[in-house]
């Protein structure tokens, strides 16, 4: 997981009074003094030495808490009752370096047989159908195909399978203790606390082992953020409400750039001894470069086609911008592909992870 990454609980409320409206925008939460004398990286010999450096770190994770709000009530039940998670900070340790290195660039096509298999297709359209209605109705509310929500769904968790049972406090206390990415998982700790406040009981923050929740695999603060409610009842509940869930993916990729539409990308063939250096990208991007570098610079649809880069199916505006990115190296299927594939970089910034959404959307509704 990467914190751009995937990304709760949410039944918002336990009382009329304490509702609020899903899709209303949260107040800014209060900026965050500089806390002196910060803990510092895990460095322990022994479990005991870690063990009693975590109890002291509470307090910093305490004194954070309150200097962004969090009722005292909840910073007392849950803080003292923390528990430093060595298998969060193992798993955390092991992630491999960033997907997509242009130094050294495995091929798409074992990636996508893995992740856009013919039981995610099927599955995949069976929820389509289950869901059609509602569906339709949030894809014109968040102008984000079904078809793309349900990619990312299927990707993230397997259509609601797996969406891992860490507590997520825990996890979240123990990963910033642990220091290489101590501001994230901090203020990810201090969101989550602010769900409790909100009426989530601390049982219902289960997760992934770096913090993710809910079928969408949101993070506290995308949560916080991003919620919505897309079965009527007035609660955003990604845990268990699949129509939620699908609510708040569109809402999220709203929010990252979606254009109601315009296509993701289209399949191309790229002419034997093209000029790829004629195109390459002289910006670098501020977000992710190494999986930027992988896009040339953009273009709109009619300029690749005079370029002889023709699409392999699919109709598309010519006006439309376009980069295009060659996930299997030259002679194999290459993509011409929009901000709307960007959007899903912001999900998680890898272009395996973006193709292999979109590839299995495409295959859901069999385009």
């Amino acid at each position: 997981m990467r914190v751009a990454l995937t990304l709760a609980v949410l039944i918002f409320g336990t009382s009329a009074s304490a509702q609020v409206d899903p899709l209303a925008p949260l107040p800014a939460a209060p900026p965050q003094p500089v806390v002196q004398q910060a803990a510092q990286p895990v460095a322990a010999s022994s479990a005991t030495s870690s063990q009693m450096g975590f109890a002291a770190y509470k307090q910093r994770l305490s004194s954070l808490a309150r200097s962004a709000g969090v009722r005292e009530a909840t910073i007392q039940s849950v803080i003292p009752y923390l528990s430093l998670n060595s298998s969060a900070i193992r798993l955390d340790r092991a992630q491999p370096g960033q997907i997509n290195n242009p130094n050294a660039t495995p091929p798409f096509a074992p990636y996508r047989r893995k992740h856009v298999t013919s039981d995610l297709i099927r599955r995949g359209a069976a929820k389509y159908r289950e869901h059609y209605s509602r569906l339709m109705q949030i894809e014109q509310r968040m102008g984000v195909p079904a078809s793309v929500i349900l990619g990312i769904y299927g990707k993230e968790t397997s259509y609601g399978r797996i969406t891992g049972n860490f507590d997520v406090p825990d996890v979240l206390a123990s990963l910033a203790y642990e220091g290489r990415r101590r501001d994230l998982f901090e203020s990810e700790f201090v969101a989550a606390l602010k769900l409790i406040d909100l009426g989530y009981s601390r049982s219902r923050l289960r997760g992934s082992w770096a913090g993710a929740m809910g079928y969408p695999q949101f993070m506290p603060s995308v949560v916080l953020r991003l919620r919505a409610d897309g079965d009527g009842d007035g609660y955003a509940d990604i845990w268990r409400s699949e129509d939620d869930a699908f609510a708040s993916i569109g809402n999220y990729l709203r929010d990252a750039g979606w254009k109601a539409g315009m296509l993701w990308g289209v399949p191309v063939r790229v002419p034997s001894g093209f000029n790829r250096a004629a195109v390459r990208n002289p910006v670098t991007s501020t977000e992710c470069p190494r999986v930027h570098a992988r896009h040339s610079r953009p273009m709109t649809m009619a300029q690749w086609r005079a370029l002889g880069v023709v699409p392999v199916s699919r109709s598309h505006r010519e006006t439309d911008m376009a980069t295009l990115i060659e996930p299997d190296g030259p002679g194999e299927t290459a993509y011409l592909v929009t901000d709307n594939y960007r959007a899903i970089l912001k999900y998680n910034c890898s272009n395996f992870y973006a193709l292999s959404v979109l590839l299995l959307a495409d295959g859901i509704i069999g385009r």
